[in-house]
């Protein structure tokens, strides 16, 4: 799987706000009646900004803004500008984002107060604060992703799986999308990261952009507050996180006594095991059966003559059913995951 990429710039135009939210309201899932008038709420700055939430899970800021056109784009920026200013686990959300850009350059907007669009600031470095080999920045988007199925479905009940490379699915169905950039060398040290994530929260079915997304709502979820869901991925990821950059960014080191990173994101893989096409840069593609990943997080593609291919960007299209080598000649049909969009795509 491919490290972040270098990103493009900000938008000059977008402003930011940094003014005091309404408090938390009610936000119980309604019934499915309401579920196309249900009431959208801001996030609950108070609950965000609490120094014992924040010091527990060592993050270093966080800045809610009501409106913005990419965090991501805001987060490289501040730390081109001014490095200092953001230190690593510096988190930007947003009430509304309006730019969101995606893998490919997709784009995509959301109705305000209706997602958690948010972004952090990875600068990573191990206990002693040696910085983590570069090479291991590529499994950032699936711990995150991680993150975000442990809260979907420890806060939400919602049974999610990760898609490769970076998408959080439920039921077949995109809710998240994750995105990692890398930012400047500047003095010559290790350059940051900034990871984005994208989940739907509030869109009913008549607002999902394609068929082929869902939302926290739609889920029949216990709840849609988006305070909620933004702290328990907060705390899973910078948690998660925590334990990789003490493990040197082994991904096939134990993690807390339990299972390392990578035992623990291909167990929830919905795309191992499956047939699959991945469309990779350059209009080239794969066909053959989703095997495992590697130690960097790239995907391993077997094709109908056994070989074996390291898949490290692009698009996977799961395809139905998976017939192994020499049992037959049909490749199944698309099951229409491949263009869901959310967020961060």
């Amino acid at each position: 799987m491919d490290a972040p990429q270098p990103a493009d710039g900000q938008d000059p135009n977008n402003t930011q706000s940094s003014e005091t939210g309404p408090e938390r309201q009610n936000t119980d899932v309604p019934s499915a009646a309401q579920s196309d008038a249900v009431p959208r709420v801001g996030l609950n700055r108070a609950e965000l900004g609490n120094a014992e939430f924040l010091s527990a899970n060592g993050i270093a800021q966080l800045t809610v803004v009501d409106s913005t056109g990419s965090t991501n784009a805001d987060l490289l920026q501040g730390v081109t500008v001014d490095p200092r200013a953001w230190p690593d686990l510096s988190v930007l959300t947003a009430e509304h984002q309006t730019a969101a850009r995606g893998r490919l350059d997709r784009h995509w907007e959301a109705p305000p107060l209706s997602s958690v669009s948010v972004s952090i600031v990875l600068r990573p470095v191990n206990a002693e604060g040696r910085p983590l080999p570069t090479h291991s920045y590529s499994w950032f988007s699936l711990l995150a992703a991680l993150a975000l199925r442990e809260a979907l479905l420890e806060t939400a009940g919602i049974p999610a799986e990760i898609k490769w490379p970076n998408d959080v699915m439920v039921r077949g169905r995109k809710i998240a999308g994750i995105l990692a950039q890398l930012g400047p060398m500047g003095d010559g040290s290790v350059p940051p990261v900034i990871l984005g994530t994208g989940l739907n929260v509030t869109l009913t079915a008549g607002e999902l952009p394609v068929p082929t997304a869902t939302s926290v709502l739609l889920e029949n979820a216990r709840t849609v507050d988006r305070t909620a869901l933004l702290k328990s991925y907060l705390s899973r990821f910078a948690a998660l996180y925590r334990n990789f950059c003490n493990a040197d960014g082994d991904p096939a080191a134990g993690m807390a006594g339990g299972p390392s990173l990578h035992k623990r994101v291909e167990s929830v893989m919905t795309t191992l095991g499956k047939q699959v096409r991945a469309q990779l840069p350059g209009d080239h593609e794969i066909i053959g059966h989703a095997s495992r990943l590697d130690e960097y997080g790239s995907l391993l593609v077997v094709d109908s003559a056994r070989n074996e291919h390291v898949v490290t960007a692009g698009d996977v299209v799961h395809l139905r059913p998976w017939t192994p080598p020499g049992a037959g000649s049909g490749t199944g049909t698309e099951t229409g995951t491949g263009a869901a969009e959310s967020g961060y795509a």
